[in-house]
This record gives C-alpha cells, sequence and structure tokens, in this order.
C-alpha cells in the first residue's frame, strides 16, 4: 500500500503543510462545429468538439485565489446560449459563477486575488466583478490587455475595472510565489498571449495540480505539440509547452488541460474541493 507524505505523523517541530482547497467551477460550455483554428497544421480542418470553460477557486488560510473567471455570466440570461456573428462557436453558460461562489459563501468582494491564465474573453468574461482583488498578471500581458490595439477591438471592456485595481507585476523570469509558502505559484508560459501563465497547486493530500490555462486546446495538442493559428508566437508557445512539461515532471503534478472536458470531469464535482 502506498502511502504519501501527508499520510506520515508530522516531524516534532515540523508545521504540517497549509489546508490548501482548489474547487473547480463550471463557467461556460463551448461546442466548436471546427476546430481548424485550434492547429497550425491543417490536421483538424472540419472536426467538431465540445469543451468546457471553467474557473477556479483556491483556498488558503491566507486568503482566496480566483484563477479565471470564465465567460460573462450574463450568457446565462440568454435563453439558448449565444452564437458569436462569423465564429464556429455556440457558448452556454449553465451556471452563473457569482452563484457558485454563493454555495461556498462567499461573494465577489471576499476573494482576495485574481489571477488570470490570460486576458481573452473567455478568461476574463467576469473580471469587473473582482476589483476589489489584488490582481497577479505576467508585466507583458496587462501591457497587451491596455493596447491600443485592445482599446479599438473592444476588449477592454470586459477587464476595463482592473486597471486600477491594486496590481503585482509578473516581470523578466520571476515566479510569483502567492502566498510565500510555495503552496501557490504562477509561472510565466508565454506565447498564446503574450502574458500567458500557468498555474501550480500543491495540495497536502492529492498532491501537486497544474492549470495549464490555453496551452494546450484539445486533448490531442499536448501529445502532437499543436499551435493554435492565432497564437502571439508559434516559438515561444512551443517553448513554454517545453518549459510547463519540465514542470510537471519535477513536481510530479497532475496536469489539466483547462478547456479538455475529462480532465474537469475527473476533478471532484463542485461544490466539494480537491485537498
Amino acid at each position: 500500500m502506498q502511502t504519501s507524505a501527508a499520510d506520515a505523523p508530522a516531524e516534532p517541530g515540523v508545521a504540517a503543510p497549509p489546508a490548501v482547497k482548489l474547487y473547480a467551477m463550471d463557467c461556460g460550455h463551448v461546442q466548436f462545429s471546427d476546430v481548424d483554428s485550434l492547429v497550425d497544421d491543417g490536421s483538424m480542418k472540419g472536426i467538431a468538439r465540445a469543451f468546457i470553460d471553467p474557473c477556479y477557486l483556491i483556498r488558503h488560510p491566507k486568503g482566496d485565489l480566483l484563477w479565471d473567471t470564465g465567460f460573462s455570466e450574463s450568457i446565462a440570461d440568454m435563453p439558448g446560449g449565444m452564437s458569436p456573428k462569423g465564429a464556429p462557436v455556440h457558448v452556454e453558460v449553465p451556471k452563473k459563477l457569482t452563484a457558485q461562489l454563493r454555495e461556498l459563501g462567499l461573494a465577489p468582494a471576499d476573494i482576495d486575488y485574481l489571477s488570470f491564465s490570460h486576458m481573452h474573453f473567455d478568461h476574463a468574461g467576469n473580471a469587473n466583478l473582482f476589483a476589489g482583488a489584488t490582481w497577479i498578471v505576467d508585466a507583458d500581458e496587462r501591457a497587451a490587455a491596455f493596447s491600443d490595439e485592445a482599446r479599438q477591438r473592444g476588449d477592454v471592456a470586459a477587464y476595463s475595472a482592473l486597471e486600477h485595481a491594486k496590481t503585482v507585476l509578473i516581470e523578466g523570469n520571476d515566479t510569483n510565489d502567492v502566498f510565500g509558502d510555495g503552496t501557490v505559484t504562477i509561472h510565466q508560459a508565454p506565447g498564446h498571449t503574450p502574458g500567458h501563465t500557468v498555474l501550480l497547486l500543491k495540495t497536502a493530500k492529492s498532491g501537486a495540480v497544474l492549470l495549464t490555462g490555453d496551452l494546450w486546446h484539445l486533448r490531442e495538442s499536448r501529445e502532437r505539440h499543436l499551435v493554435p493559428s492565432y497564437n502571439f508566437s508559434r516559438e515561444q508557445t512551443l517553448e513554454s509547452m517545453r518549459r510547463v512539461e519540465a514542470l510537471a515532471k519535477e513536481s510530479n503534478a497532475r496536469v489539466i488541460r483547462q478547456h479538455v472536458p475529462e480532465d474537469f470531469a475527473a476533478l471532484p464535482a463542485f461544490p466539494a474541493p480537491l485537498e
């Protein structure tokens, strides 16, 4: 019978690891009629695929961190969901993020820290609800999010309240240790966007978990190193894949491809946490 360090009694004078919990919340369902844009080699042309759009709450004795906020919960009020014009995509939001937080006795104002894998609308759709939190963001991602180009595209409206929020920038090649004890760290993984990041969580009972944002969209993407045609940098994406694989191996982490339904379904069903 295998045992983990969490099963063993703590050594005298050694503090037990913090009780960190991960809650996986359903923040949207996506149906692609054609996933061709999610690869740049033409290998998935004409293939349909269903995706999950999750939000993650990490509860730590020193505070609560929300990682990604999903699609705007306003879509939950649209009968039958939404189909963006000109895109082979249909989106539905079965339950609002704020309603799920309420099940845990939380309101947006209770969230201490906020971070996103990146600022695309399916990850930052509810960002403005959490402007009272401390925003942890890669410096390049923040610069791109509030660039003239982003303003001209109309992207900024989804997260405009963060422009003057309390902000912690991740600069250079730094890693952000959210709570200062190594249990929750945010790592740079650019390529999909200029400042895309991934999050490594270390739980006492279930070991390490790596939330990988949009590094790998499809279940095939990780094994085949597939890169979306619209990524900011193909070269950076492939390098980030290499670095994140090394991080996963080094930490013996369970890798969560965030949009892949089976990875989401394998986590405890909300409101039960992984701990």
